[in-house]
């Protein structure tokens, strides 16, 4: 399709205003009319949000303006509801043409609309760490254990317990590097209890609230937080013109192109899609990186051939442990310490993100 000779520049809508979906506008703001619509006015870095409950002051670099990138693009800050065809349809009744699709919702996540109060939460959440003596977090992936870390090293006072369901902590890397986090925890005097749910539902509040797990034990903490698994952002895809290209997960099915199957001029970028790989961050840049070149292909020479193809990310992963320390999975070896600290812990790549968006790293 190349309606940039008929009608002046292809329109390319964009929804979803996270990593894979900023880095895409980024990339196509010149190159086509884009249209971002997100929910909210502001990217969040993701993997900066537990630095950002210790440490208040972290999210003014980490929650990032979509005006402060998207120079040369329209934003429409509304949820979407569903798609046709030709348009996206949004929450506040407008209807957005396309001629090029980008699906970026990832996960749903219930977060303010604006910047300064999406700061305000991180300092409530900071003030509910400081006030208390004992917090229970509840799940064990990567979430639950980075706040975990993050609390036992500023707060070595503080009694952490973790509570997760599965067998052993962050199922979705290898079992040494899980093992080698446990025991990194445990030195750290959080206590980890495995194979056990909590029932929110029923806390009884006293001078400490007192919450049930599922093996019949009770912890009594101060205070809790929920880190565990977010639903897939697709909700809004299910009666839409895209519900037959969902899987049984709710995420879109993509080609080697990032196209959804079945589609000529939608893509799917970032944990939204069926790409079988770790959900993270690098590799949703790299999921737009792809799908920017392929629409610029598209919009520039109109025919399919000498597409862009993704090729699924290895099995690596980095997960901070505290300010200074973090345990990293490549592909043939794992490492705990201060190496893999160093690679992302002090900064959490907050400023490698930020230059990517083309802004000040600091």
């Amino acid at each position: 399709m190349d309606t940039e000779t008929m009608q002046g520049k292809s329109r390319v809508c964009v929804v979803g205003g996270g990593i894979a979906g900023a880095s895409l506008v980024k990339s196509l703001q010149y190159a086509a009319d884009v249209v971002l619509i997100d929910s909210k006015e502001y990217i969040e870095i993701p993997w900066a949000q537990l630095r950002s409950m210790v440490e208040p002051s972290f999210a003014e670099r980490s929650i990032i303006q979509h005006t402060d990138y998207l120079k040369n693009g329209k934003l429409i800050v509304s949820s979407a509801v569903n798609v046709t065809a030709t348009g996206v349809l949004t929450a506040d009744g407008s209807c957005v043409p396309y001629d090029y699709l980008v699906v970026a919702t990832g996960h749903t996540d219930s977060v303010p609309l604006s910047r300064s109060l999406r700061i305000q939460q991180f300092k409530a959440d900071n003030e509910k760490i400081q006030s208390s003596d004992s917090i229970l977090i509840v799940g064990g992936g990567p979430t639950g254990v980075e706040l975990a870390g993050e609390i036992a090293v500023d707060f070595p006072e503080k009694k952490v317990t973790l509570v997760h369901s599965g067998s052993r902590l962050m199922e979705f890397i290898g079992p040494k590097a899980s093992a080698k986090t446990l025991d990194w925890l445990v030195s750290k005097k959080v206590e980890v209890i495995l194979n056990q749910k909590v029932d929110l539902h029923s806390i009884t509040e006293g001078e400490k609230k007192a919450y049930n797990l599922s093996g019949g034990e009770t912890i009594a903490a101060d205070c809790h937080f929920l880190c565990v698994a977010k639903p897939c952002g697709s909700s809004w895809l299910k009666d839409s013109v895209l519900k037959d290209s969902l899987d049984v997960q709710g995420r879109l099915k993509v080609d080697e192109n990032l196209r959804v199957i079945g589609q000529k001029n939608i893509f799917a970028i970032g944990d939204i899609t069926n790409v079988p790989e770790m959900k993270q961050g690098y590799l949703a840049e790299r999921h737009a990186e792809v799908a920017a070149k392929n629409i610029k292909h598209l919009i520039r020479v109109g025919k399919e051939e000498k597409l862009a193809m993704y090729k699924p990310g290895s099995a690596m992963a980095i997960v901070s442990l505290g300010r200074k320390e973090g345990v990293a999975q490549f592909p043939f070896v794992t490492l705990i310490g201060w190496l893999p600290g160093r690679i992302k812990s002090k900064d959490l790549f907050v400023g490698k993100t930020r230059k990517h968006l083309g802004l000040s790293p600091h």
